[in-house]
């Protein structure tokens, strides 16, 4: 919604009484017998006529000016999409279907709630995963239930999967859900999610994987990665911190964007990966993110 500013100016006319010419008395000596000075005559009066004229004009500018003021008013406080010709141009999101929380069983409180110190999700943790948006084809091997622990191990380099095998065995999840699927212009995104016994063992996972500081274990094929330095809301929704990555140029077979979030004793890995040579599009991998934080927060 754009900003609603409108200026109004008053003018105001200042109107002077010009006090009558007067004469001084001549210091030199004059006869007698000259005439006298005449008096200047007073500035004629202007017709009655002219008067209603410039009252008339001075009306309509007022009326038009209000009208105007008006117009400029609804335009600003409209949105843009719906005053014609000011549509917002496509931006390369995703049509992702209207999102709702899933229901609590009774007494259970959200997780970010003064009632739930240990931050803990007790709704179900495939309700908490993000829809897939329109026009996308469901991956059938995330189809947003439970999968296994090898399923998650198979996102990072074969090399890697062992230490990451071990770190989960010490600091096991309760369960791990995911969704996935391809957008017609080839991207795949993937999205998991693991919750764990509380969000002391997120902060001692997050830790190992030097998640906010370096990426001790890359996932496959994303081995130059760096900090998206676009990124702009690590913490737009509050008890969800987000870190966001993307594989620096020149890239391999495909551009892959990756993020982690941290929620309570949840933690969500978030991929959106494009084969070629083209970018995974930024604004719908943020998109995703943000919307994903929404159902965690």
């Amino acid at each position: 919604m754009s900003d609603q500013m409108s200026d109004r100016q008053t003018v105001a006319s200042d109107q002077q009484t010009v006090a009558p010419l007067s004469v001084p008395p001549t210091e030199a000596a004059a006869p007698t017998t000259s005439p006298a000075v005449p008096e200047a005559p007073a500035a004629p009066r202007p017709p009655r006529r002219a008067l209603r004229a410039v009252a008339r004009w001075t009306a309509a500018v007022l009326v038009f000016g209000g009208l105007g003021t008006g117009t400029a008013l609804a335009i600003t406080s409209a949105e843009r999409g719906d005053v014609p010709g000011l549509a917002t141009e496509d931006d390369g999101r995703w049509a992702y279907p209207k999102l709702s929380l899933p229901a609590l069983p009774a007494g259970s409180p959200r997780p970010f709630t003064e009632a739930n110190a240990a931050q803990i999700h007790h709704a179900d943790l495939r309700e908490l995963l993000l829809p897939a948006p329109a026009g996308s084809t469901p991956d059938k091997a995330l189809n947003g239930g439970w999968v296994k622990q090898e399923r998650f191990l198979a996102e990072y380099r074969a090399e890697d999967r062992d230490e990451l095998d071990q770190l989960l065995t010490d600091t096991p999840p309760r369960h791990i859900a995911a969704r996935g699927w391809t957008m017609p212009d080839g991207t795949r995104a993937r999205i998991y999610l693991l919750r764990f016994d509380s969000a002391g063992a997120v902060t001692d996972v997050q830790r190992e994987l030097n998640i906010g500081v370096t990426m001790r274990w890359p996932l496959a094929g994303a081995e130059g990665v760096a900090f998206d330095t676009t990124w702009k809301s690590t913490r737009a929704v509050e008890g969800v911190a987000s870190y966001v990555f993307t594989v620096k140029a020149p890239h391999g077979d495909a551009h892959v964007r990756q993020a982690y979030s941290v929620a309570g004793d949840t933690l969500a890995l978030i991929v959106h990966e494009r084969p070629g040579e083209a970018e995974a599009a930024r604004i719908p991998f943020h998109q995703t993110v943000i919307l994903q934080n929404q159902l965690l927060g």
